[in-house]
């Protein structure tokens, strides 16, 4: 599991220069606390962001106390709290278990827009000409593994990084005929199939239109190029992006080292907004 949180007993990762980043006002994490928290809403990246990123998928592990934190939070804001994630709504339900968080699954084709409800199949699945292609050349790329997710499709290099370009050169040509309704997306150690149209900025907007979440200033919080959107989304509407260091985003342009940082603000918000 890759190490990227800071040490127990070190202060919190804090930003401490005005650089480029997606947050409308330039504003830090910490920052935030220290003025009225009542009109905020937060969506949450899963993998880099409030778990260390694993060798695989189902090796992750979910830290101590994670869920009752957040139950904490989405308590504080009156149930504005929301999971958008690269991974399957399903797979959050039993990582994060006994709570169907509100959320997007596979950056915005899968959809929950209540604690407890349904998931909404967004987008359409992924063609199975298409996915039987693609687990088909697989053996010739060991050390590659995929990660259907029904309208996407992860390939995780992790285990095999000398093999990056072969891999994307190989699902480009396979996609090829699917330009119009797929894209490739990359992403720490993968590359994703997924359903063009669809990403978790656009289901942040979706999202940002209903209650509880309607009227809130967005933060968003990711570790990767798939949160971008989010990111963008969430400045739009006012709010903020702040950005977890990891393979996509160096130490010098985050506002967090990793998710044990994450983790220590989340703590710090549950709780400002317990006391507000």
């Amino acid at each position: 599991m890759k190490g990227d949180a800071v040490a127990t007993g070190e202060k919190p990762f804090r930003r401490d220069t005005n650089l480029d980043q997606p947050s409308s006002l330039n504003q830090t994490p910490y920052a935030l606390l220290e003025q009225s928290t009542t009109d905020l809403a937060l969506f949450l990246d899963c993998d880099g962001t409030l778990l260390d990123i694993a060798p695989t998928p189902n090796a992750v592990r979910v830290p101590n106390g994670l869920v009752e934190l957040l139950k904490r939070i989405d308590d504080g804001l009156g149930g504005a709290l929301a999971i958008l994630t690269g991974r399957q709504l399903l797979e959050i339900d039993a990582l994060l278990a006994s709570t169907e968080w509100i959320g997007a699954g596979v950056h915005g084709s899968e959809m929950r827009h209540r604690v407890g409800g349904d998931i909404l199949q967004i987008a359409d699945g992924l063609p199975p000409a298409l996915v039987e292609s693609v687990v088909r050349r697989m053996p010739a790329l060991p050390g590659v593994v995929v990660e259907p997710k029904g309208s996407g499709l992860a390939l995780h290099y992790r285990q095999a990084p000398h093999l990056k370009s072969a891999l994307e050169g190989e699902l480009r040509a396979l996609i090829a005929p699917y330009a119009d309704s797929l894209v490739l997306c990359p992403g720490r150690k993968l590359f994703e199939v997924v359903p063009a149209g669809h990403s978790k900025g656009t289901a942040l907007l979706a999202l940002a239109q209903q209650p509880p979440f309607a009227g809130r200033r967005p933060i968003m919080i990711g570790d990767d190029i798939g949160d971008l959107p989010a990111f963008t989304a969430a400045r739009h509407l006012g709010g903020y992006g702040f950005r977890v260091a990891g393979e996509a985003f160096g130490y010098d342009e985050v506002d967090f080292s990793g998710p044990t940082d994450v983790y220590a603000w989340l703590a710090a918000l549950a709780d400002a907004v317990s006391e507000q």
